[in-house]
């Protein structure tokens, strides 16, 4: 697994981490400020994973696919990057 795969990973497990704990805070009835605290960080978790992912994927498929010759892949790849994008300015 490369470097940037490994840095997505530990943000995932990261997050899976902090869930819980947001989760037994939440179970606790601890203080809503420090619960929305833990749940932003978990945010900023995911969102970081997100754009390495999609750095990635902007390196390594997407780069292959513009290189080909095949029109019809080169359009689905950028309806992909456009509707994902979409969705994380949701």
């Amino acid at each position: 697994m490369d470097n940037k795969k490994t840095k997505t990973l530990i943000n995932f497990k990261k997050t899976q981490s902090l869930m819980a704990k947001i989760i037994r805070m939440v179970e606790n009835k601890e203080y809503c400020i420090n619960i929305m605290q833990q749940n932003l960080a978990a945010i900023g978790l995911l969102k970081s994973a997100h754009q390495m992912l999609m750095e990635n994927h902007l390196n390594t498929c997407f780069k292959n696919a513009m290189a080909a010759k095949n029109e019809k892949l080169k359009q689905e790849m950028i309806e992909e990057i456009l509707k994902v994008s979409k969705l994380a300015n949701k």
